[in-house]
């Protein structure tokens, strides 16, 4: 039976003021409920134990929009997808199960089911992206494959769950497999490609064959599912809240991904990578960036103050796989060079990844009747307040 504790008691559980309890009420991370004498406070005890193991959540700051979800959960150093750990999940389960459990609920096994494209809509997205110049990056092919994908489904439109996780796995299938690769019978081909992991694998590593590097791309996959209210995840989030299709809200995620604070950091920190010939040139690399008054890609989170947990786990799961690895010594003199200079720790994204999590939250909002639509605080010229939010009243 449910133990039912009252406001003093759930407040020193936690540590906080009993009026936070209450912030906690309003925002859906405690229940309460009315004692028997019609005005005391009430709150669940396991809910309490469970908040206080995981630590206080995190209060919205300056600018941030909070929007209630179902789905990621970030408390301190952690991130959960519908209450599992990210880097447990990653160690053991391939995109396609996450992917399920954004979108159901339940870590579905996924991997004996092939999540494959119809060949019309293949054709389109291979088509389109064949068109490209040469030395396009994979994250703008994408933006070109997912609206060809569109074209080549009459059904997009259709809104139901079923309906829409049926265009996810079409959309992801796509994604990957339209993405240019290397001929059949060089790389890594093994004739059991049937996860997304090893499809994507054969397009961005043919010159290699190592297993243990792939499994790394696999967790990588799932620890960037979803990241709760990134930039990309909230714009696509408001393209679902006025019924935009999925693959309408997925190339919406794209365009905002692409920024240089969000995924477009990615191509900053291959070129500072491959700035650096060996550590002893990573001190070089870094001045120059500092010097042209450019922050340091690839580091630093907005959320995370001691270091993205994702990073931490991956660069783990490589030196344990490529140990003595040149690139890794570089990577990790780059790190340490950062770290030195006083700044914050190394972030991680990517796009095939966080698709799940966009289709996840669509459908948190395919469910929902209200769109997104903030008001602005009008701050140019002009009489009053007009175009912005009312005066407060007085």
């Amino acid at each position: 039976m449910t133990e039912w504790i009252g406001t003093a008691e759930a407040a020193r559980r936690l540590s906080v003021k009993q009026a936070t309890l209450y912030s906690y009420v309003s925002r859906g991370v405690l229940r309460r409920r009315t004692g028997e004498d019609g005005r005391s406070s009430l709150f669940d005890a396991g809910e309490v134990e469970v908040l206080a193991r995981r630590g206080r959540p995190r209060l919205p700051g300056p600018g941030e929009l909070v929007i209630e979800s179902g789905l990621t959960e970030i408390t301190g150093d952690r991130a959960f997808y519908r209450g599992q750990d990210i880097t447990a999940l990653a160690a053991r389960h391939d995109l396609e199960d996450v992917a399920w459990l954004l979108w159901t609920g339940a870590l579905a096994d996924g991997g004996h089911v092939r999540w494959q494209a119809p060949e019309a809509a293949l054709r389109a997205g291979r088509a389109a992206q064949a068109a490209l110049p040469e030395g396009t990056l994979p994250l703008e092919r994408l933006q070109v494959i997912v609206p060809a994908l569109a074209a080549a489904d009459p059904m997009r439109l259709h809104l139901d769950p079923p309906a829409v996780m049926a265009a996810g796995q079409v959309i992801m299938a796509g994604m990957v497999d339209c993405l240019p690769t290397v001929p059949r019978g060089a790389g890594t081909a093994d004739g059991s490609e049937a996860s997304l992991t090893a499809r994507l694998w054969r397009t961005l590593c043919p010159a290699t064959s190592a297993t243990g590097l792939r499994d790394v791309l696999r967790a990588a996959l799932v620890l960037l599912a979803d990241h709760e209210l990134a930039a990309s995840t909230l714009a696509a989030r408001v393209a679902a809240s006025v019924r935009a299709d999925p693959y309408a809200v997925v190339a919406t995620g794209l365009g905002a991904l692409g920024g240089a604070l969000h995924g477009g950091a990615s191509l900053g920190v291959e070129t500072m990578l491959g700035a650096a010939g060996s550590p002893a040139d990573v001190p070089r690399v870094v001045g120059s960036v500092l010097r042209r008054g450019e922050r340091i890609p690839g580091f630093g989170h907005f959320i995370y103050r001691a270091g993205d947990p994702r990073a931490a786990f991956l660069l783990g799961e490589i030196r344990a796989v490529a140990p003595g690895s040149e690139r890794l010594e570089v990577a990790e003199a780059l790190a340490a060079e950062v770290a030195r200079r006083g700044l914050p720790g190394p972030n991680v994204d990517f796009a095939v990844a966080r698709t799940a999590g966009w289709l996840g939250h669509a459908l948190e909002e395919y469910a929902g009747s209200t769109p997104l639509r903030p008001r602005a605080r009008y701050t140019g010229p002009g009489a009053g307040n007009q175009g912005g939010l009312p005066p407060p009243s007085s």
